[in-house]
């Protein structure tokens, strides 16, 4: 899309986004003025840069590649690492309510963000050298460069120990080989923070630049979801990588899923935002729109709807408010983070589908973000860990028995 087009449509759409978020338990009293100012800050970047182009990108199935810079220029990438390195410096909470933000607009936004933050750029400050750290993390930082993680396989996703992909040494390089698909931000990404088994099957996380041969970044098509976010495959026939290029900190799959935890993190908080935009969007539907003489508002079953809506949106802000600080902290646990994604996105997906049915045909329309709200989450609900799988890690938790093997 040109330039052109997309002021065009900023133009025709300014002003459109009414949104209103719910804070039933005063739960803004919770938080600094700081982080209230960075929410502001983010909000209304969203509204007038994102929410009046973000339905023509998703009907066209298209990735908005020049709010990447944008998502630099607020903060949005690695907000919660240290500002040395170009980075935002902020607290786990203002992460969290960054993502919020931006996951009300669309999901798809919203994984831009976390890839970049909690897949790309944690692992290279979490495991990186300080070479690799200076080297990557300004640029990403900025949105100079895009990034992306690579773990998935085609054989191998709830299982990641199970991959394929390996490197062999070659005295000053590595020779990869592999695949990995169901990639977000491949297909336009800089660098690429994968993971695959050396020689001996022990995993290791490899930084892989764009532009070195054998190495290629496929399109998913036809999706019906995230359809304005960017997902492709990640390729390496025989790719030559610098052993300079491999994070030293870590080996093991510890590493992987250390990011991904705190990439679960970002989703506890990004679905709630979804969840928030689609209840917004009911509520004023239901005080506008008129039916056996009153406005729909005013009957019980749609009451019904909108109580259970808040409640559970409201014992979701707790939730992950609380776990804010427990990250904060260093004390919260992996289980603590599956708890807050599983039921985070549940609750978002149950007030996408009633929210639906409130605004009967319309609600399937583009006129309203909540469709593309429900179709978004039935990705998240799968990835960085299905809902299943988290069910699984919990009960591990309770009970001390792994149901993984």
């Amino acid at each position: 899309m040109s330039s052109q087009e997309i002021s065009d449509l900023l133009s025709a759409n300014q002003g459109k986004d009414r949104y209103v978020a719910p804070d039933f338990y005063a739960i803004d009293d919770l938080l600094t003025e700081e982080q209230k100012l960075i929410r502001s800050s983010v909000r209304e970047y969203v509204k007038r840069e994102l929410s009046p182009i973000i339905e023509h990108f998703a009907q066209q199935a298209e990735f908005p590649t020049h709010i990447v810079k944008q998502l630099g220029e607020i903060g949005a990438f690695g907000p919660q690492l240290p500002v040395e390195y170009g980075c935002g410096g902020m607290d786990y909470t203002t992460y969290g309510i960054i993502m919020q933000e931006l996951e009300r607009c669309d999901s798809g936004v919203r994984s831009t963000a976390s890839v970049q933050g909690s897949l790309v750029m944690y692992p290279i400050y979490k495991f990186g050298s300080e070479a690799q750290k200076n080297k990557y993390l300004p640029k990403l930082a900025s949105g100079d460069w895009l990034g992306c993680f690579g773990l998935t396989e085609p054989d191998h996703g709830s299982n990641p120990g199970g991959m394929t992909t390996n490197f062999v040494d070659k005295g000053d390089h590595v020779v990869l080989n592999g695949a990995k698909m169901w990639i977000s931000n491949a297909p336009f990404a800089d660098v690429a923070v994968v993971w695959a088994k050396n020689e001996a099957g022990i995993v290791h996380g490899v930084i892989v630049e764009r532009g070195m041969e054998g190495f290629t970044t496929p399109t998913t098509h036809n999706k019906w979801s995230l359809r304005a976010s960017c997902t492709g495959e990640l390729v390496f026939d025989n790719v030559k990588v610098p052993k300079e290029n491999i994070l030293p900190g870590v080996t093991g799959l510890k590493g992987p899923l250390t990011c991904l935890n705190s990439a679960r993190y970002g989703i506890s908080w990004g679905a709630l935002g979804a969840a928030m935009d689609c209840y917004d969007t009911a509520v004023r539907y239901a005080k506008q729109r008129i039916q056996f003489g009153k406005p729909i508002g005013g009957f019980q079953l749609q009451q019904k709807k909108l109580s259970e809506m808040l409640t559970e949106i409201t014992k979701a802000q707790l939730l992950v408010w609380r776990l804010g600080q427990l990250m904060d902290k260093g004390l919260a646990t992996p289980a603590q983070i599956s708890m807050a994604k599983r039921n985070n996105v549940e609750i978002a997906l149950n007030v996408a589908r009633e929210a639906r049915q409130m605004l009967g045909g319309m609600g399937i329309t583009g006129e309203f973000p909540i469709m593309r709200h429900m179709m978004n989450l039935e990705s998240v609900v799968t990835y960085e860990g299905t809902h299943d799988i988290h069910l699984l890690i919990l009960g591990m938790e309770i009970t001390g028995e792994n149901a993984f093997v």
